[in-house]
This record gives C-alpha cells, structure tokens and sequence, in this order.
C-alpha cells in the first residue's frame, strides 16, 4: 500500500454471514461490474444457506477481506478451498495428475471463483477510492502467502475480467486464456432486425428452427419477478436435475438453492418454461444484470426438436432485445452457438503454483498454449453466420 493509505487489515471467514451485505456489494458490485448478480452478496450466500457449498461438496469457503481500521470493507475476493476441480470449467485434471506423478499433492488448492459459474467478472472486489489498486495488490499478495504458508499448491483466479488478469501477471501470476460464446446487441429493435445482419442461409435456417418449436405444439414464455412460482421452480429443479445428471453425474445445486433464488433474487431472474399441453417439459434458466443476460441452466424431460437452441439461445436474445441489454453470454462450450449469433470471445485466469519446479512446466505450457486459443478464436470467427459485405 502507499505511505499514505490507512492501515488495511487482511482476514480470512468461512460465511458471508459475518460481512455485511450492503459493504460486500459496494465492492463486488462497484463500477466495472456491470450490476453482474453471481458477484453479489446474495447469490454466494444462497450458496452456502442452500448446502450447494461447504465441506461436503469440496467448495468450502475462505472468503478473504481486506478491511480498514474502521471495519469499513475496502476490498474481498471470493475465495474457497477445493478438494477437487470439479465445477470450475477451466480444465486443470491435466495438471494435478502431472503433479501428484512427480510425487507432489496438488489438493487442496484455493480457487478465486463463483463456484459452477464461468461467468466473467471481477475477481478482486474493490471499494472505490484512492486506494483501490493498492487494496487490489494486497489482495493478490495475501492470496499466494495463504497458499504458502499453508502447504496449498496453488491459487487459481478463473474467468476474471482481463483488468484483473494483467494485474495478476504483474506479480507473476500465470496467465491462461480461454474462450467462450457471447451475443452482441448491435442496436437490434426485434429479433427480425437481429437475422437481416445474418447471411440468408443462416437467417432461414434459425426461421426454420424456431418453427419447429412451434409445430409441435410448444408454449415457450419468459417469467420474471413475482411471476416464478414453487411449482415453476419444481419443474425447472427436474429438468436441471435430468441435465446435470447425465453431464456432471451430481448436479452441483441443491432444491433449496432455487427456492431462496426465488425469495431473494426473483428480480434478477429469467426463467424460459416451455410447455406441451400445459405440461413443462423443459427449460432455462439465466440471470440479468446492468446491460447482460447470463445464460446458465437448461434442462428438459422430453425430447423436441430444437426446443434447446429456443429456450437457451433464441429467448435470451429475444429479452436482450426487448429490455436494450447489451449482451447476452452464453457460457463455455458448443461451437453450435456460432451458427445463432453467438461468437467467440477471450476468457481469461490466472495461476499462482508454489512448487518452483511444477510453475516452471505450467508456465512452459502456457505459453505454447495461450497462442493456440488465439488462433482458434479466429478460426471460429471464420464461421461467423453475419452478413459479409455485399453478401445478401
């Protein structure tokens, strides 16, 4: 911190229950975040209040704060202690197994994360003030002490936004790219307007879509607010537990976690249920910010013919549209999103490894690697379906 700057201490708890809301949200929801609701207070406590983190699911917390003298909050970063990498969408299997064969124990690791979510965001939360970047370094000094002075392998901030990863690397993080799939709202006034910048193959290929969902009898509308009810909830819990169970063999939330979302953050909600003769048969789930949809969950209990692409995609761009947000993202994986207006983008993380020996290899791989998302970020781009000039 400058000579200056007040006295900040560092400390880490297991709950949010010990940080106040309004503090934690004027850090993690400061200018930058763009309002993002996996940030705030009340989506990582429904976490813990729902068991969908703890102990018992290898995501426990150690949220570390930074606080000045007078207890007022200047700075908290996400933190939880992983026994495993489940759930984090950025792959290291690879380099634990690497690890362990050299004889080293690559678990437990601190992961700077929203747990199951690669939705981009701030991972070093932030009062903003004069003193906010020297809050930023000692944030990311702590974490690598933590992980030091605790026989912890590593730390690993995923999906942070690419601020935050340039300083990581400043203190000699590793730096690791990604990608995934967002749409961009071009000032589009109706979905129409949105196909006309398509090519006309692909404007009538999504037509197409779209009136197989309708052929088949579905009713697919978005509910919002005080709209959600128990029963809308119990029918999307089935659907995301179908999906999650034939993916990830444990679906990572609980029944209770969609219950508090509903009492506590109904406002932030889209849900797209998709009925057949007033019976739902599937759904999707997604959160909106200050300008951004965020696409997360989707299930169904019967198979319909693009009924997926409708419900994820096609109804999220239909909101954005509707409520001039700027961006819709849809998430990892899928090269399928390409053909629906939704292109590649660069994600970002940063590493600290402790083991002198085990950095040096990761750092090799890294640097062989992060060109190779770069290029294939722009062979994707190659398939983009919007109008090229001059093509109709």
């Amino acid at each position: 911190m400058p000579d200056d700057s007040p006295t900040v201490g560092l400390r880490v708890v297991e709950s949010l229950a010990a940080v106040d809301a309004a503090q934690w949200d004027a850090c993690a929801l400061a200018p930058g975040a763009a309002g993002n609701p996996f940030l705030s207070h009340r989506l990582l406590k429904a976490l813990e209040d729902s068991k969908s983190v703890g102990r018992r699911t290898g995501w426990q917390p150690q949220y570390l704060l930074a606080e000045s003298g007078d207890g007022t909050l200047q700075g908290a970063v996400p933190l939880y202690m992983k026994s495993h990498s489940q759930g984090e969408y950025i792959f290291d299997h690879g380099w634990a197994q690497a690890f362990e064969r050299a004889g080293g124990r690559y678990y437990p690791k601190l992961q700077a994360a929203i747990p199951f979510t690669p939705v981009p965001g701030p991972r070093l939360f932030v009062r903003p003030g004069p003193y906010a970047d020297g809050v930023r370094d000692a944030l990311i000094d702590m974490l690598a002490k933590i992980a030091g002075d605790n026989n912890i392998s590593s730390v690993h901030a995923t999906f942070c936004t690419e601020d935050d990863w340039k300083r990581f690397g400043a203190h000699g993080w590793l730096l690791r790219l990604g990608q995934q799939y967002h749409w961009s709202n071009d000032g589009y006034t109706s979905f129409d307007d949105f196909l006309r910048a398509l090519s006309s193959r692909k404007r009538k290929a999504i037509r197409k879509e779209r009136e197989s969902v309708r052929r088949e009898g579905l009713t697919v509308r978005r509910l919002c607010g005080d709209d959600i009810k128990v029963a809308h909830w119990d029918a999307f819990f089935a659907f995301y537990m179908d999906t999650g169970g034939r993916k990830w063999g444990t679906p990572y939330l609980t029944r209770a976690f969609f219950d508090i979302l509903g009492c506590t953050m109904a406002d932030k909600v889209v849900l797209v249920m998709a009925e057949a003769d007033g019976r739902p048969v599937g759904g999707a789930l997604n959160l909106k910010g200050d300008d951004t949809l965020y696409g997360r969950y989707w299930g169904c209990l019967e198979s319909h013919s693009f009924l997926h692409f409708e419900a994820c995609y096609y109804q999220a761009i239909d909101h954005a549209i509707e409520h001039g947000l700027a961006r819709v993202e849809a998430g990892a994986q899928g090269d399928h999103k390409i053909q629906r207006g939704y292109l590649p983008v660069k994600t970002y993380s940063a590493h600290w490894i402790v083991d002198p020996g085990f950095r040096r290899a990761v750092d090799s791989y890294l640097k062989q690697e992060r060109p190779a998302v770069e290029q294939e970020i722009a062979s994707l781009m190659q398939y983009s379906p919007f109008r090229k000039e001059n093509e109709q």
